[in-house]
This record gives C-alpha cells, sequence and structure tokens, in this order.
C-alpha cells in the first residue's frame, strides 16, 4: 500500500504537480478531481486545464492551465494548511 502522504506544487498558477495520486476521479478543462493515496480528494479549478502526465505506479501528477483554485478534502487548500 502507498503511503498517504502528499505534496503540492503549483508554479505561477500555471504548471501544477501533485504527488500522492491514486487515481484520476474526472476531468475536464474547467476542474480535475484526484483521489490521493489515504482517502482524500483533491479539486483543481481552473480554465483550459489539461493532464500533462500521471504515473500509477509513482503517484506523480502533472497538469498546465491556469489554476484558479484548490480544494482538499472538501476544504480549501488554504485552510487546510492554516487551521
Amino acid at each position: 500500500m502507498q503511503e498517504s502522504k502528499h505534496s503540492v506544487i503549483l508554479e505561477q498558477k500555471k504548471n501544477l504537480t501533485v504527488n500522492g495520486v491514486e487515481s484520476v476521479s474526472a476531468f475536464s478543462e474547467a476542474k480535475i478531481t484526484l483521489a490521493l493515496f489515504g482517502g482524500e480528494r483533491m479539486c483543481v479549478i481552473g480554465s483550459g486545464l489539461k493532464i500533462t502526465g500521471f504515473s500509477k505506479t509513482s503517484g506523480v501528477f502533472n497538469a498546465e492551465g491556469t489554476v484558479l483554485g484548490i480544494s482538499y478534502g472538501g476544504k480549501s487548500f488554504a485552510s487546510r494548511i492554516f487551521k
């Protein structure tokens, strides 16, 4: 079983890398939903979003486009970090 730790790197609101991804649940140019190891979910909201890479073996996910927001486990990513 994969470890439940994960990380998010967002560069210039355009390039997204997420580690610890189990699967891509849904995707469109406006929203990408990821299932993370450990049962958490992450939603990426934006425009012109496209998946540029995903390795189920390593759990590394990459996407490009304009990222407008990230919600994590049903809460905003910022509220999760700054509780």
